[in-house]
């Protein structure tokens, strides 16, 4: 049904009179827009093999719910995981201006057909292996609409007070899953007194690692400034983290004014972006990796007394547990010790393997101990139930020890926003607890998601990509053209082509980096890359499985691991 673009007049519910020139839908034309948009989902969702039907069809990996064969807005036949637009595809298409009319539901949909979806790259395709998983599910869709369709803002309990005490709630039952020590939790029981640390959903990781840093500069200072009431001068103050940590860290101290950003002609390549000279020298100190990919603790330590002895502050230790690049367990006990001989904050960044963590068993290599206990030694953790727990982006779950040492950092109260339910400070407003101060109801999908999968479906998904990757892991070490570059981290195995007698390093680099293309080419998977040290060895070029889909199943995994020996085949790599 298309709109009606006449001037006719409408009502409001009191019969007041909107403005001749602007109308709405009907509820009857939201209805039938929205339940086409619904099954376009629903369509996408089964072309993907996402949905269940039975466990013969599952264990197949097909599904018998097929396309809507009369539908007219489809999401139409999905030929590559990877999109195959070229650069400005779509800008050549669109309009330089917007429309001076309303246009009807149809356009919309067709354009979204024939202009969207050849730019779409299919994050939730079983053959998606690349970066990190995005996961979706039905539940979390629900979940997000009726987010949407409410339209709240949460940034005040007052603004909506559902929106802040189900995110405190659903955050409990996540910490509590995921085996975190009472020092994260908001409550022991319900309707008891806040604890002294808490949880916030934020967008991503990124924003946990910002808001973390934000939080220990303004410790790190007011301690310093309580000690020195008479200096004249900052000290420098110094981030510390892996050379295979997140991006997300650098960016946080240049944000923060910490770090003016990377160099490439830096004459030390482990100080990224100092600012100032001597003992007023700010900068973010990458500290080198074992052949696992975890940071030298022992470097992590001399790093930080050269700078103590120097006059500098040690603000904040990021510590990695699932690097992006290999999934690197960084050694949380170890670095937590080092942040409390020196008052440094310990930022725990989970993003990925976090999730794993609602599984006891995974909880030792993602913690380092069954029972979460270097976690105590932690000021903040985070990790993203977008990635791993099909939840749609943006979730970030963050948790922190002392939630008073986030809020004072971050509050800020105009008298615009003041009220007597905050006056009182019987209520959490989370909008001291982040950058922005809107907020969206995130917490819904995540309470849809924990719910309609409950603690035993989550982590048999957990548990299932855990178990294909050790079989994807057993397939490269069964062929002898092929090595594993890194040891395989829950659910993500770094391999690459082995080299050839008389090979350099640049050849096999390139010969690993068409071996990705070609596969990707199959149109079948999509795999990335990463670069990885190797000692005093140049870095290695090596290819990425990174096992997480909501639809992934072995006969897919099976299915990648076929056409990369017929890539390698073809690349004349045979032994």
């Amino acid at each position: 049904m298309a709109l009606d673009p006449s001037h006719r007049a409408q009502t409001t519910p009191d019969g007041q009179a909107l403005n001749a020139g602007f109308r709405h839908m009907t509820r009857e034309e939201f209805l039938h827009a929205g339940t086409e948009v619904l099954s376009f989902i629903a369509d996408y969702y089964a072309a993907m093999g996402l949905f269940s039907t039975d466990s013969a069809a599952d264990a197949r990996g097909d599904s018998s719910i097929s396309v809507s064969p009369h539908a007219r807005f489809t999401p139409g036949e999905v030929t590559s995981v990877r999109s195959l637009s070229k650069p400005g595809d779509l800008l050549s298409a669109l309009p330089m201006h917007a429309p001076s009319h309303p246009e009807p539901w149809r356009a919309l949909a067709d354009d979204v057909q024939s202009l969207i979806m050849p730019g779409v790259t299919h994050w939730q395709h079983p053959g998606f292996y690349g970066f990190f998983p995005a996961n979706a599910s039905p539940p979390s869709v629900l979940g997000e609409m009726l987010s949407a369709g409410l339209g709240v803002q949460g940034m005040l309990w007052a603004t909506s007070p559902a929106c802040t005490e189900l995110e405190i709630r659903v955050l409990d039952w996540l910490a509590r899953l995921a085996g975190l020590p009472e020092r994260f939790w908001n409550q022991r029981e319900p309707g008891g007194a806040f604890l002294p640390g808490g949880s916030v959903i934020l967008t991503t990781a990124s924003e946990a690692v910002l808001v973390a840093l934000v939080a220990a500069r303004k410790r790190a200072l007011d301690r310093f400034i309580a000690a020195n009431p008479n200096a004249t001068a900052q000290p420098g103050l110094m981030v510390y983290t892996s050379s295979q940590a997140h991006s997300s860290v650098i960016k946080a101290a240049m944000v923060a004014g910490l770090c003016a950003g990377p160099n490439p002609d830096a004459h030390d390549a482990n100080l990224i972006g100092p600012i100032g000279l001597g003992a007023q020298q700010s900068g973010v100190r990458l500290i080198p990796v074992d052949d696992r990919g975890a940071m030298r603790t022992d470097d992590l330590q001399a790093a930080v007394e050269n700078d103590v002895k120097a006059g500098r502050i040690p603000v904040l230790i990021c510590a990695t547990t699932g690097t992006t690049a290999s999934m690197g367990f960084d050694n949380i006990r170890a670095a937590g010790t080092i942040a409390r001989a020196h008052n440094a904050w310990l930022h725990v960044d989970s993003a990925m393997a976090g999730v794993a963590s609602i599984c006891p068993e995974l909880r030792r290599e993602v913690w380092g101990d069954e029972r979460c206990e270097s976690l105590t030694l932690a000021d903040s953790v985070c990790f993203n139930p977008h990635k791993w727990m099909l939840t749609n982006f943006d979730c970030d779950a963050f948790y922190v020890a002392d939630r008073k040492a986030l809020t004072a950092a971050l509050a800020i109260a105009p008298s615009y926003l003041k009220n007597a339910a905050s006056d009182s400070g019987a209520v959490v407003d989370y909008r001291d607890w982040q950058i922005a101060l809107g907020r969206r109801f995130r917490s819904l999908k995540l309470w849809f998601v924990m719910r309609s999968y409950g603690t035993s479906g989550l982590q048999a998904f957990i548990r299932e990509h855990v178990r294909l990757a050790q079989l994807f892991e057993n397939f490269v070490q069964s062929d002898s053209r092929f090595e594993l570059a890194a040891p395989r981290g829950l659910s993500l195995v770094c391999f690459r082509l082995r080299p050839i007698a008389g090979q350099s390093a640049q050849q096999i680099d390139a010969m690993n980096a068409k071996l990705l293309e070609a596969v990707n080419a199959t149109g079948r998977h999509l795999l990335t890359h990463a670069v990885l040290p190797a000692g005093s060895s140049p870095a290695r070029y090596v290819l990425r499985l990174s096992i997480g889909g909501s639809a992934t199943r072995e006969v897919h995994v099976r299915s990648v691991w076929e056409d990369l020996q017929r890539c390698a085949a073809t690349l004349g790599t045979l032994s």
